[in-house]
């Protein structure tokens, strides 16, 4: 088999796939170790045995559907490639609007908590981008956490701090310039938690109460006392949940409340400021 008919092969086999042609394309770059731009260059390069066995059963396990990026390990966000496993969220592109949001705010010498952060996709892109402030990545999974340890070491992030907890029940009062999040926020009877990719992600870290606002509701409280005065507050949330979210942060008493909207034109983030 060559690559043109690896492709073939793979496409034709995840006719089911949302994107059986990028999802080949990833996972026969993991079996040959190479570029993208390599498939293309040499379609007529012969696959050795061992490769053409290892893309042949990583198609069957995603036909499966077993997500891309816990097959071969790893998923691009923002500059970085970030290891991923099961134990943690897989970071989704619309994420990043959190973190150009949050960079529009952010100034030198901030320091920023970043709340379930999962892989650590938010929390070491800020610190990547801002090497002067101080960002906290914390997660109530010590299993999570181990993975957002492990990306900070492979990008030599050393401005990163990380602890294990629930939300900011261990933050003092007023010391946070920014708080950021990524919280669970699935209605947790959503269809959708048993389709598709999310099947094989951590029910805790997608689904939150009858009307998925639990944790968001939690945080937005907490943020209040733990921020100091004219302090962000910026939480992702899903694509109908924008004016729930806005009154959440304006009874906690924020101001400069606005959401903005994802790649898919989605109200997807919602961001606020403590008063002076």
């Amino acid at each position: 088999m060559n690559i043109a008919g690896a492709l073939n092969y793979g496409q034709t086999a995840l006719t089911e796939s949302e994107s059986p042609e990028i999802d080949c394309q990833f996972l026969l770059c993991h079996s040959l170790e190479c570029a993208t731009s390599y498939l293309h260059t040499w379609p007529e390069k012969e696959l050795t045995n061992e490769q053409q066995q290892q893309f042949e059963q990583l198609i069957a396990q995603r036909k499966k559907g077993q997500p891309v990026a816990h097959l071969i390990g790893q998923r691009g966000f923002w500059s970085l490639d970030l290891k991923v496993t099961a134990d943690t969220l897989i970071p989704r592109p619309d994420t990043e609007l959190l973190v150009s949001l949050a960079l529009e705010k952010l100034t030198s010498q901030m320091t920023i908590v970043d709340l379930g952060t999962g892989t650590g996709a938010i929390a070491l892109s800020l610190a990547s981008e801002e090497p002067s402030c101080m960002v906290f990545a914390s997660d109530a999974s010590s299993a999570a956490l181990a993975v957002a340890k492990d990306n900070a070491s492979h990008h030599q992030l050393n401005n990163v701090r990380f602890w294990q907890g629930s939300w900011l029940c261990a933050i003092s009062d007023h010391c946070l310039d920014m708080i950021v999040s990524n919280p669970p926020y699935i209605e947790a009877n959503d269809e959708h938690l048993s389709q598709g990719d999310v099947r094989f992600e951590p029910i805790a870290a997608l689904a939150s109460g009858a009307d998925g606002l639990d944790d968001i509701r939690e945080i937005i409280v907490q943020a209040k006392d733990c921020l100091k005065p004219e302090g962000w507050l910026l939480i992702e949330h899903g694509y109908h949940q924008a004016k729930q979210v806005q009154e959440l942060f304006f009874s906690a008493g924020f101001v400069t409340i606005s959401s903005h909207k994802d790649y898919g034109d989605n109200d997807r983030v919602t961001i606020g400021q403590l008063p002076l």
